[in-house]
């Protein structure tokens, strides 16, 4: 587990540099303002949990569930919360119409702050 929880804060931090790149050069110029800063929160969202994994890869010894539910929520929600934002921002360009993703997003937040809640009760017991 802490080789996946490592791997995926890698992979995290490097499609949140390719994506923030394309994001500020490419769609710029065809996304709206609102849909750009959108675009921006998936990035800047996904960055915050490439670190939080690195970190928690280090810390956690993974002996546990509770410590593997800790990666796997950040991992999981991470992935319901950034994607879920990057196609709702690119629905107007595509022609298409995700609103159904619109539920996904508070969700993938939802299992994120759970990471976090974990991570401050395994501190709080240690």
């Amino acid at each position: 587990m802490k080789t996946i929880t490592l791997v995926f804060g890698a992979v995290y931090g490097m499609l949140s540099v390719i994506l923030g790149a394309f994001g500020a050069h490419a769609l710029k110029k065809i996304l709206s303002v609102e849909r750009l800063e959108s675009f921006e929160t998936g990035v800047r969202y996904q960055m915050y949990a490439a670190f939080f994994l690195l970190i928690v890869g280090y810390i956690l010894k993974f002996e546990t569930g509770y410590e593997k539910w800790i990666s796997w929520l950040m991992i999981i929600g991470t992935v319901l919360f950034s994607a879920s934002i990057y196609f709702l921002s690119l629905q107007d360009y595509w022609g298409v119409n995700l609103k159904f993703l619109g539920p996904i997003t508070p969700l993938g937040g939802l299992l994120m702050i759970l990471s976090w809640g974990m991570l401050i009760f395994y501190f709080l017991r240690k």
